[in-house]
């Protein structure tokens, strides 16, 4: 148990949590189905378990074949309400996650966000006539029914070892995991033997009509700045300040030690909207490093800082994308869900 003189304050969350649930599942609270297939992306721990990635990929992935859409909440945003990112969007207006998906795919798909789901996902379904909707992070959002649940757990924390909130950072108790059609163990190690896939699956316990799949975290080759880029393994000829605002950046820091010890490290917390101090802050300690220097950050705090003009010809940001082990399989899986719907 992670803090376990919190457990009698779980107890009471589990219990508010539990009937929330069963309210939805009674009927007594509704949720909104559509005909349009809707794909939800979620987790039932807070912090990071690898959603923007899958996301992504999923995006990337229909919009080849479908016209797609993203919806998300807009965390961290300064506005309220419906709207749809575009080139006159920043992350002050549409939040740091839909704002990164922008900047990398442009106009493959339609990326909108609304805190409220149900209406949002009406307007955008309607208006951008889409053939498919993927929600970024509502799975505890029950009034709208997704077509295809996916449940991320990360293989470092995965949910069956957790426990509710405030003792642990489960937001719902581990029985939620039944309203996954499919769960993805993310952040996997690149090279998991079968014994390993074994043990999961085993603590998982899916049902006949769920299927458990294992993804990696993958690097691109190159980190990129605003006008240029830089290979990955040119990184050990630099001191390199590494500047994070994102829930687990463990995953980067153990990448980055393959190619640098180098490293200063500024962590923030997630979706940190840096100031002018955090600006001063920054620019003096990479006055500190040797000669041969630079910033480091992610793709999605990438958004946020160079919103800061003399960073953002300092900073680089390193893409990820998503490893999907027995990709064929998943991939017809989503396939299939979306044609017969």
């Amino acid at each position: 148990m992670k803090r376990w003189y919190l457990y009698p304050f779980s107890l009471v969350y589990h219990f508010a949590t539990s009937l929330r649930n069963l309210m939805y599942d009674w009927g007594i609270l509704k949720s909104t189905s559509f005909k349009t297939p809707i794909i939800n992306v979620g987790n039932l721990s807070v912090g990071g378990s690898g959603k923007s990635p899958m996301v992504m990929y999923l995006a990337e992935f229909l919009c080849k074949t479908y016209k797609t859409g993203v919806l998300s909440r807009g965390y961290g945003r300064q506005t309220k309400g419906y709207g749809i990112t575009n080139y006159d969007s920043n992350y002050k207006t549409v939040g740091d996650e839909a704002m990164q998906l922008f900047e990398r795919f442009k106009n493959k798909f339609v990326i909108g966000v609304s805190e409220a789901r149900v209406p949002g996902a009406k307007k955008m379904i309607e208006d951008m006539d889409l053939d498919v909707l993927i929600l970024d992070d509502a799975y505890q959002h029950r009034a709208i029914k997704p077509g295809l649940q996916i449940l991320m757990t990360d293989y470092n924390d995965p949910y069956f070892k957790d426990y509710v909130l405030p003792a642990g950072d489960l937001r719902e108790s581990r029985n939620g995991a039944s309203r996954a059609q499919i769960i993805m163990v993310s952040k996997c190690p690149a090279e998991l033997t079968a014994e390993q896939k074994q043990y999961y699956i085993s603590r998982i316990k899916p049902r006949s009509d769920q299927k458990v799949f294992f993804s990696s975290i993958g690097y691109d080759e190159n980190i990129y700045a605003h006008n240029q880029f830089l290979p990955d393994n040119n990184l050990s000829y630099y001191d390199i300040l590494l500047i994070t605002g994102i829930a687990n950046p463990k995953p980067l820091l153990n990448h980055l030690s393959k190619f640098s010890q180098r490293v200063k490290h500024l962590k923030y917390k997630d979706h940190h909207n840096f100031s002018d101090q955090d600006f001063k802050n920054i620019i003096a300690e990479y006055k500190k490093l040797g000669e041969y220097k630079l910033i480091l950050t992610t793709e999605k705090d990438y958004v946020r800082l160079k919103t800061f003009d003399y960073l953002r010809e300092l900073v680089y940001y390193w893409p990820i994308n998503v490893d999907i082990d027995k990709k064929e399989e998943f991939n017809q899986i989503i396939l299939n869900y979306v044609s017969k719907n």
